[in-house]
Formats: structure tokens, C-alpha cells, sequence
């Protein structure tokens, strides 16, 4: 155990140096100075005087402790920066550790090893005398070189007959000074940016490592001059070659413009546009300024325009396909197409034409039903599916309704069907919706028959249709044309039966298949809500079978297959290719016009479910903030617009789409419609209250209002309306939007009337003695001062008007009056008063 002094002794037991000595010397030392040296038979002894003193015993045998151990710590704090440059503080803990073990110098064996162990030591000790000794004499120690030669002339003396306890002791100290600072050397040579952590440590550098700083140490026989240059000369500690300093920075900048791989899905917000281009927002939101579009940094864009910004910005363009899952099911369909064996299918025929031209008359003799007089209004407001046995095969029929409104649900019908059969009453030829009946068979490339209907009426000409259709295209084949044309009557029969052997003749040239083997797809002919059965879609099947308990996927709806039903009402199990059926289960209203399949799986329709929806949202997200900002700049400076807000619910989807679009269109630069909340069933409790929070209209058409949006509607005053035909809800909207529009304002002349003298009256100024040449003039109306037929004068108002003594209201053609005009006295003979009215007209759409 190396030696100590006793100030060290006296830090390390916590107590002051003076009360150590006076403890010391109670114990029988004789160390009178801090410096002195304390041996470990001198520790032993102290603390054999302690314990006593204390109240120990002295021979307290293997109960008392043969080890104590002394534990230290001290908490310094380091300031370093990051890479940000901030600065932040590190504490840092040195714990010290001393164990002082009491040596049992009863045991005979540890006196042996302790014998051969002091022997080693000295022999150790003599070959670091002599580098001890070549040191000492490089750096011309005296009091080193005599401990060296005492050092030397210990082993001698011990083989002169010195003592051997004697010469163990003075080996024993010889060998452990020599050890340790031969591992100091070597730990400092090895390690030497390391600050080795010893007891002799003194304490300025103690407080120098309390204050950040790093102590140089100073070298043994070194002056404080010396001391002091050397520290001047280290100066502050340099980071290593090879190595980034603490606070130096990593990035380098690029001396040529990076062009990036920029992945683009079908919508993206700025800010992740601008990360994957690593560039900040605010530069892709000014190179959209430039481009002539305004945008933030949550804004959603579409692909085609991220794309173009990308470009703008020198990158390149990677578009992401994000219909992977879609694509999946498009060539598991197709595949399944390819593998199953085509058989012949009916055909699927519209019924297509304007309105009161006897469609669903024709359909009803058909099917012999009178679905057409049970209708509101005597006019079709939903497009139907029927598949109707004849005797000459069978076909598939979709009515479509005539009125204007329903253009896209016309549309769609063409898109589904093989065959359109335009229908044009004979009585009243070629109508606007007959045009766009063609326009759309046209469009969707699909044959037409015409049906002149109503031949059986006295006003009744086919000659002057067929010229009217010739002129827009549709030549009949008797005129060298394509089309056929079969006159028929809905309310006596005539020429159904030549009617339908021509369609099913077309049917049998185009070569219509279908595939039955395999699972169903098909289009959404309609759907709607019904409360107690849920979800109600009705769907045409154009290949495969669709059975009960499929898995069916609807546009970005899915479901089970609970009940199939045909359009009679009869429970199915099963449709084939051109049948249309009514299915329960879906769990929500798909849009008319969706195509549906059968999936596999629950799991995969959900999937796909979920995508078409989320992506929906997006796209919803996009153009609704798009049109905002587009907006805002044309809304600025212009007057205000009124806004007439409606919460709109209808049965089924076809009508909302319909009414969406008939009552959006009336809007007008001065007034608009704004659809705050539309959809498929009843009129509901939130519906009311989102009603009550927009201040808006609430319109059911053929639906009705539940019990507690009844009682807010009552409640709060709502204006909640049903409907039942069109036609009302479109003119009384109409009529509320007339009343919204800021009424004009119209002059009407009154009467004008010549001056001819001029004099002035104490009591009313100056006045004009005037001839009514024309009209009449009346008192309190405004007037206008014309001289030479040039506007001097308007905006006066006639103040007095006397016919000689007497007040008069109004003065007619060819009599005198006097004229006193309020604020205004340059009257002169000659000029023409004219007397106007202004009158509000009111506007209508």
C-alpha cells in the first residue's frame, strides 16, 4: 500500500489536518507537519486509537472489520455546443473509490508469501534503479540521485546481515514508489490525451475542472516560470486531424444544381411536395404564384399539377401508380373473362326520348303493367329496369326519364345498353330532349330504333318526324339510312310486334355474349335507402351470374349479398348476363353509374373499398380548396352575392344528382344556390340542425322528416318543404331566387315644360313662368334643367308649382304655370324643365 501524507489522510477521512495531528500524536506518532509521511502500520495504529477512544474494542478478533473502504464525489459541469450552435451544459461526476485492508500478521503463510513476495519486488526494484538512476542523472536531481543510491545500497545491506525485517520494509517502499510511477509513466505514454485520475491531483486542478477548464499538469521539478510558458504555449486544446471538431458542421454545399427523382401519387399537399424536392415550402408556393395559381402549404394537388411544378423546378417526374389494386382486380376479371366459354345474352334496351311521348306507355303495353299511371305527375323520374319474356325472346328494358333534368342519368342509361329506342310522339315531333337522346346514342356508339309513337292521334304526322330526324342524322334505311324506323301506338298496340322483332333482329346482328360461368359484374342502375331493409341498389348484370351471398363491391361500397330480389319483388337466388335485380346488404349507397364485381373475399373488398374512398376524399379535398382559391380573387371588388342555402334529401341517388344539377344551374352572377348538404334517405335530426346552422332550406323530394327533425323544424322556425314532381321544387326556387335579385330602376318621364319669363317673388325667390308643352307636371317629383337640349341642371326637385295665385298638384299640356325649382336660381328664358319619375321594376330569372 503506498503511503500517504497527512493532508491527503486528512481529506480523505473528512476531517481538518490540525485535529488529525493532535489525534496522531494522542495515538503515539510523533507527526508534528501536514507534509509528513504516514506509513500503514501508522494508519493501523491511529486506528486502533480511534476505536478505543471511541469505545471499540480492541481485541475484538474476526468480528471486526478487515476492510474499510472510503468512498468521494465530485460533480463538475462542462458548456459545450451542438451543431446548432446552442450551448448546453454536461455535468460531469469523478467517483474515487478506497479500500484499505488490515493485514493479518499472525499467519504464518502470509508471512512466507509476504517474504518471497518483498524478495521479487526488491529484484524488480533493482532493474528500475537503473532507470531511476539514468533519469535522476539526465535531469540532475540531488535529492533523487541520493534516493536512487540509497535505493541501490539496500539490497547490499540486506546481504551484509541487515536485518531481514528491516530490509523488507525499506524493499517494500522501494518497490511500491518504483511501481507506481512506473504505471503512471506507462499509462501517460500509452494514453496521452487521457487525463489520468490519481490522488496526487492537486487542488487548483480540482477547481480548474470545476470551471470547464482543462489543467495542464506541471512537471516534477519544474519552476513556475517554466510552469507558466509551458501553458502559454499548449493554448487552446485543437481538434484531431482527421476528425470533425464538436461544432463543426457536416454538410457541404453542392457547387452544381441537384436534380431529384421526384415519386408523385395522385394527390399530394405542398409541403410534401416541397420535401421530397428538398426545397422549402415557401418555394413551391412561389413558383405556383408565377405559374398563375395560388396555394398553401396544406394545399392539396392533384398529379398533373405537381407534376408540372416539379418540372418548373428542374426536376425530374416519377409518376406513382397507385391503382395497383385496382389494376389487380381489372386482370383478375379480365383473366376469368378469358378462361369462361361465351354464350348468347338478351339484349339491354333504352328507352329513351322527351318527355310525354309516351315512354313508359310503350314499356307498360309491353310488360302489361300501368306502371305510368301510377307515377307523380304522370312523368318518370327514375330510371327503371325490367326484363320482359316475349314471345320472340327475351329483352332487357331501361326507362329513362325525358325531363331535362336528368341528363346525366339519360347519359349513363345510353352508356349500359346495347340498343336505344328513341321514342318522338307522331303529334308533336322532334323536341329538345329528343335531340339529346340522340347526341347521347351517338356518344355511347349504340345503334338506335326509332319509334314514331302516337300514330293513332289525328294530329298525327310521321312524315314531318322522319324529315325533322333525317336533318339531324338519323336516316331511316327505306331513305338509304341505318335506322330503323317502326310507327307504333302505346295505347291501342300497334306495331309493338314489329317494334320488337326489329330490336331483336338488331340484337342478333350485333351478336351480343356473355359469359354465365363466371362471377357477376355489372353496372349500378340505381340505389336508394330504405329504412327497414337498409341499403337497397338496383344493378344490371352485364356478364357473369350474380348469386345470394356473394361478396359485391360497388363503387366504394361492399357488402353481402343478403336478398336479391327481381324487378316484381320475387326472391332470386341467382341472375345471369342482362338482368336486372335489386340486392340488400351493401353498407352504403353506391352512385348510379358505378361498376360493380364479385370479390373474393371480405378482406380484399374492404381493401378496395377503403382506397376508392380515401382516394375520393382527396380528389374532394383538392378541387373544393382549388375552387376556393380560384374564386377568391374573381369574388374580390364584386358585389356581394346572395346565397340561397338548401339541405337537400331525395329517395333516390338519380334524383339527387338531378335536382344537384337542375338547382345549381340557376344560379347567376347575382344570386346562387349552394347545395350545404344533400343525400340518399328521410330528413334527420342533423340534417335540421345543420339546416338551422347555415340558415338554409330544407327540400325532401318524396322523402319525409323524422320525429325529431319535426320537432327542431317546429321549433326553430326552419323552412322544410317536400316535393314530389320536379318540376315544383325547380320553379319554386326559381321564384325564390327572383326575389333575391336587387330590383331595377326605371325613368319615366312625366311631362316637360318651356320657360318663358323669369321674375323673382320675395317669398319663394326666384321663379320660372313656365308653358307645359308636353306631358304633365307634377309638384315633388324630380326635375331636370335642359338648355339647348343639353342637360345643365339634375337632381332638383320642383319645389313650388302655382297656376296664377293658386297652389296646384300638377299642370297639364298647354296651360301656364309658375315653377319654383329648389336649390337651383340660373333658370333662363328658353331652358326646358323636365319633370321625371324614377320606378323599381322587379327582375325575375
Amino acid at each position: 500500500m503506498a503511503e500517504v501524507t497527512v493532508q491527503q489522510l486528512a481529506e480523505v477521512v473528512g476531517v481538518p489536518v490540525e485535529r488529525l495531528l493532535n489525534q496522531m500524536q494522542e495515538a503515539g506518532l510523533e507527526h508534528t507537519r501536514s507534509n509528513d509521511v504516514v506509513s500503514e502500520k501508522e494508519r493501523m495504529t491511529l486506528l486502533t486509537f480511534l476505536k478505543r477512544s471511541h469505545g471499540g474494542d480492541e481485541d475484538e478478533g474476526e468480528a471486526s472489520p478487515k476492510k474499510i473502504t472510503l468512498k468521494r464525489k465530485t460533480t463538475s459541469q462542462l458548456k459545450v455546443s451542438n451543431s446548432s450552435g446552442k450551448k448546453k451544459t454536461v455535468n460531469i461526476e469523478v467517483r474515487r473509490k478506497r479500500t484499505y485492508v488490515k493485514r493479518d500478521e499472525q499467519e504464518a503463510q502470509a508471512k512466507a508469501e509476504e517474504q518471497a513476495r518483498q524478495e521479487e519486488e526488491a529484484a524488480a526494484a533493482r532493474k528500475q534503479a537503473d532507470e531511476v538512476a539514468r533519469k535522476a542523472t539526465e535531469t540532475a536531481v540531488p535529492k533523487a540521485a541520493a534516493e536512487q543510491a540509497r535505493r541501490n545500497d539496500a539490497p547490499k545491506r540486506s546481504n551484509d546481515g541487515v536485518k531481514a525485517p528491516q530490509v523488507a520494509s525499506i524493499a517494500d517502499v522501494q518497490a511500491a514508489e518504483v511501481s507506481e510511477s512506473e504505471k503512471k509513466r506507462k499509462a501517460s505514454k500509452d494514453k496521452p490525451g487521457k487525463v489520468v485520475k490519481t490522488k496526487e491531483r492537486s487542488d487548483e486542478e480540482e477547481r480548474g475542472r470545476a470551471k470547464g477548464k482543462v489543467a495542464v499538469r506541471r512537471p516534477a521539478g519544474a519552476s513556475d516560470d517554466d510552469f507558466d510558458g509551458a501553458r502559454r504555449k499548449a493554448g487552446p486544446r485543437k481538434p484531431k486531424k482527421g476528425k470533425l471538431g464538436q461544432n463543426a458542421h457536416g454538410f457541404e454545399k453542392p457547387t452544381a444544381p441537384i436534380v431529384r427523382d421526384v415519386l408523385i401519387p395522385e394527390t399530394i399537399t405542398v409541403a410534401e411536395l416541397a420535401e421530397r424536392m428538398a426545397v422549402k415550402a415557401a418555394e413551391v408556393i412561389k413558383i405556383m404564384f408565377k405559374m398563375g395559381a395560388m396555394a398553401t402549404i396544406n394545399q392539396v394537388l392533384d398529379q398533373d399539377t405537381a407534376a408540372i411544378v416539379v418540372e418548373e423546378m428542374g426536376h425530374k417526374v416519377k409518376l406513382l401508380n397507385e391503382n395497383a389494386l385496382e389494376d389487380d382486380l381489372a386482370s383478375a376479371a379480365s383473366a376469368d373473362v378469358e378462361e369462361g366459354t361465351e354464350e348468347p345474352r338478351a339484349p339491354v334496351v333504352t328507352v329513351m326520348g322527351h318527355v310525354d311521348h309516351g315512354k313508359t306507355s310503350l314499356l307498360d303495353y309491353i310488360r302489361r303493367t300501368r306502371v305510368a299511371a301510377g307515377e307523380s305527375g304522370g312523368i318518370t323520374q327514375h330510371i327503371g329496369a325490367y326484363h320482359v319474356e316475349t314471345e320472340k325472346g327475351m329483352v332487357t328494358f331501361l326507362d329513362t326519364p325525358g325531363h331535362a333534368a336528368f341528363t346525366a342519368m339519360r347519359a349513363r342509361g345510353a352508356k349500359v345498353t346495347d340498343i336505344v329506342i328513341l321514342v318522338v310522339a307522331a303529334d308533336d315531333g322532334v323536341m329538345p330532349q329528343t335531340e339529346e337522346a340522340i347526341q347521347h346514342a351517338k356518344a355511347a356508339e349504340v345503334p338506335i330504333v326509332v319509334a314514331i309513337n302516337k300514330i293513332d292521334k289525328e294530329a298525327a304526322d310521321p312524315d314531318r318526324v322522319t324529315s325533322e330526324l333525317a336533318s339531324r342524322g338519323v336516316i331511316p334505311t327505306s331513305w338509304g339510312g341505318d335506322t330503323e324506323f317502326v310507327h307504333v301506338s302505346a295505347k291501342s298496340g300497334q306495331g309493338i310486334d314489329d317494334l320488337l322483332d326489329t330490336v331483336l333482329l338488331v340484337a342478333e346482328i350485333m351478336e351480343l355474349k356473355a359469359v354465365p360461368a363466371i362471377s357477376g359484374r355489372g353496372t349500378v342502375v340505381e340505389s336508394r335507402l330504405d329504412k327497414g331493409r337498409g341499403t337497397v341498389a338496383t344493378l344490371l348484370v352485364q356478364n357473369g351470374t350474380l348469386r345470394k351471398g356473394d361478396i359485391v363491391l360497388a363503387g366504394m361500397y361492399y357488402g353481402r349479398v343478403r336478398a336479391m330480389l327481381d324487378e316484381n319483388g320475387q326472391q332470386i337466388d341467382e341472375a345471369g348476363p342482362s338482368i336486372p335485380v335489386e340486392i340488400l346488404g351493401l353498407d352504403g349507397a353506391p352512385d348510379a353509374g358505378d361498376e360493380f364485381s364479385v370479390v373474393a373475399s371480405e378482406k380484399k373488398a374492404r381493401e378496395v373499398a377503403l382506397f376508392r374512398q380515401g382516394k375520393f376524399r382527396d380528389v374532394k379535398l383538392a378541387r373544393q380548396q382549388a375552387a376556393k382559391l380560384d374564386n377568391l380573387f374573381e369574388n374580390m371588388g364584386s358585389d356581394k352575392v346572395a346565397n340561397l342555402n338548401i339541405v337537400l334529401k331525395t329517395d333516390v341517388r338519380g334524383s339527387l344528382e338531378a335536382l344537384s344539377g337542375a338547382l345549381t344551374d340557376l344560379s347567376n352572377d347575382e344570386v346562387k344556390v349552394t347545395i350545404v348538404s344533400s343525400g340518399v334517405g328521410g330528413i334527420s335530426e342533423s340534417d335540421a340542425n345543420l339546416a338551422l346552422a347555415s340558415s338554409a332550406v330544407v327540400f325532401g323530394f318524396n322523402v319525409r322528416a323524422d320525429a325529431g327533425a319535426k320537432t327542431i323544424v317546429e321549433r326553430e322556425g326552419i323552412d322544410m318543404r317536400y316535393y314530389s314532381v320536379i318540376y315544383d321544387i325547380i320553379d319554386d326556387v326559381k321564384k325564390a331566387l327572383s326575389g333575391m335579385l336587387a330590383p331595377e330602376f326605371h325613368e319615366q318621364i312625366l311631362g316637360t315644360a318651356e320657360v318663358r319669363d323669369v321674375f323673382r317673388s320675395p317669398k319663394f325667390g326666384l321663379v320660372a313662368g313656365c308653358m307645359v308643352i308636353d306631358g304633365v307636371v307634377q309638384r315633388g317629383k324630380k326635375l331636370r334643367v335642359l338648355r339647348d337640349n343639353v342637360v345643365i341642371f339634375e337632381g332638383g326637385e320642383l319645389d313650388s308649382l302655382r297656376r296664377f295665385k293658386d297652389n296646384v298638384n300638377d299642370v297639364r299640356q298647354g296651360m301656364e304655370c309658375g315653377i319654383g325649382v329648389k336649390n337651383y336660381n340660373d333658370v333662363r328664358v328658353g331652358d326646358q324643365i323636365e319633370v321625371f319619375d324614377v320606378i323599381t321594376v322587379e327582375r325575375s330569372l
